[in-house]
């Protein structure tokens, strides 16, 4: 069966056509919003919405022809139904169901984390289920036990700022440019270490659950002191060291939970996805664990139609009930 994936949960607007006979992507486009909502420091929901409207259609075009098939090729859709911006979500929702109507083909509702959690099967032939999922984007910071396609226990969360947000708001008390997430990253490897050190919180609560909007506030209070100490100004090299030192905790803390949790569960396998999955210093201290690691390639990190397409494609297989036209702007995934 051929799927087409639509995801339009925040700022990238994803299009992608899944095979299930011969379990390949054959095509995939994304376009991201970040230079227009770079402009107002963060994402503007009304203006992510028209944009997505507008790249659409020209999208799904694109990715047709692309793999030389046409709309009547087509046997399912699947689009993300949450969580994520209201509006956003409806102009895929209401995209995806006008033309399964028109086409009368079924439609499919798709967590976005569940997108996620199952993105590093598009390019990992070796996964088994059940295993351990550490789902880290700028909006959750989850750890998951699956134990097969749909069901999902959640493990652990954090209780306030997903690891994402807090380091795209690390980033701006910085003074990086949005979104900063990743600059912060980046800057962390000219830092040098133990010039700094930041709290782990909650590292050693002997459950799952993490928090990092005290991580951010002890960030600010280390700048503001900085910055009487130059001047008011943060010399180039104190930043990089900052950066490492937030980087350093993070990383320790997610690395500890979910070092705690494979051996709760027993578990012997781990996928990490979303976008700081693509943090290469967490990627480097998870790959230390007695376990089987799993990261999705660098492009699925992000939000992207190709997740979309792969989770309504697996739900088709296992003969899911298809959905309608609803969004869910929050919505846990262990309630699917």
């Amino acid at each position: 069966m051929l799927v087409l994936g639509i995801e339009s949960s925040c700022d990238e607007t994803g299009v992608a056509l899944f095979d299930s006979n011969s379990n390949t992507l054959i095509a995939h486009a994304l376009h991201t919003q970040m230079a227009m909502h770079a402009e107002y420091g963060g994402v503007v929901p009304e203006l992510a919405s028209r944009d997505h409207i507008r790249r659409l259609l020209p999208l799904t075009k694109h990715c047709l022809n692309n793999a030389n098939k046409n709309y009547t090729d087509i046997d399912a859709i699947g689009y993300t139904q949450g969580p994520g911006l209201g509006g956003a979500l409806l102009t895929g929702a209401a995209f995806a169901n006008a033309l399964a109507f028109s086409l009368n083909i079924p439609v499919i509702e798709v967590h976005h984390l569940e997108g996620h959690l199952l993105s590093p099967f598009l390019s990992e032939k070796d996964i088994r289920f059940p295993f351990l999922a550490l789902l880290v984007s700028g909006g959750h910071t989850q750890i998951m036990a699956v134990e097969e396609v749909g069901k999902y226990t959640l493990l652990g969360e954090s209780i306030d700022d997903a690891a994402g947000e807090a380091f795209d708001k690390t980033a701006k008390l910085l003074g990086l440019p949005y979104p900063g997430g990743a600059k912060l990253s980046q800057l962390a490897t000219l830092g040098e270490n133990k010039k700094f050190e930041f709290p782990r919180p909650m590292i050693n609560s002997g459950d799952f659950q993490m928090s990092f909007s005290g991580l951010k506030t002890a960030v600010l209070t280390c700048v503001n002191q900085q910055k009487q100490q130059h001047n008011n100004s943060l010399p180039e090299n104190i930043r990089n060291d900052i950066c490492l030192a937030f980087q350093n905790a993070v990383v320790d803390v997610l690395y500890r939970k979910v070092k705690d949790a494979l051996k709760h569960t027993g578990l012997k396998q781990l996928i990490v996805a979303g976008g700081v999955g693509a943090n290469t210093a967490l990627r480097a201290k998870l790959q230390t664990l007695n376990a089987k690691v799993f990261f999705p390639k660098q492009e699925w990190c992000t939000d992207n139609g190709a997740m979309i397409a792969y989770a309504a494609a697996q739900h088709l297989q296992a003969a899911h009930k298809a959905g309608g036209f609803t969004v869910k702007p929050r919505w846990n995934l262990s309630t699917i």
